[in-house]
């Protein structure tokens, strides 16, 4: 169990091997679903690989998506683990803070996968498996990228709930790279 970091030691434990993959898994996973969408769109290897079927495809990369995905928030959990605690996320209504910040992140996550079904979700666009019309109900109405704003929402609630500075700044890069992955695919 990690330690109240003292006013001498450092917030963030950046020596630690934990960190460096985690950080790099955030960065790893809208890399590889862009490149792979993309490869995709103008290559179809997956539908080919599949025997021209291109909704197996699009579930095979949901399936390879949705799995590295679980692997990178297992890879944060331990790395919050195992990071040092700070005074300053210990305040006691700090916990209501994460709590409603997880809600509405997850509210917004579960709510745009609802909207936009399996194939929506999970890259189908490329596949040529389009939406009858663009979703404008919520939580469309309320952003564009319901899905990246909402994990952000979550990794910062779980930041703080855990009390950790290293997780504030995973945090940061999780929204840093959902906007450039947002820059690529608007």
């Amino acid at each position: 169990m990690s330690k109240l970091a003292s006013q001498s030691e450092p917030l963030i434990d950046f020596t630690q091997p934990a960190f460096i993959i985690s950080a790099l898994s955030i960065a790893f996973n809208p890399i590889f679903w862009n490149t792979v969408a993309r490869n995709e769109y103008h290559h179809k290897t997956l539908t080919k690989l599949f025997n021209n079927n291109s909704l197996h495809a699009c579930y095979f990369l949901a399936l390879t998506i949705f799995s590295i995905g679980l692997f990178r928030d297992y890879l944060y959990e331990r790395t919050l683990s195992s990071q040092p605690l700070s005074a300053t996320l210990s305040h006691p209504l700090l916990p209501y803070l994460a709590y409603a910040l997880l809600a509405a992140g997850n509210t917004l996550v579960l709510s745009s996968m609802y909207a936009l079904g399996l194939t929506g979700t999970y890259l189908g666009d490329y596949f040529g498996i389009l939406m009858p019309a663009r979703v404008t109900s919520f939580p469309f109405n309320v952003t564009d990228a319901p899905m990246y704003y909402g994990s952000t929402m979550s990794f910062l609630g779980t930041a703080i709930l855990y009390q950790r500075v290293a997780g504030l700044v995973l945090t940061g890069e999780v929204l840093a790279v959902y906007l450039v992955a947002l820059s690529f695919e608007e």
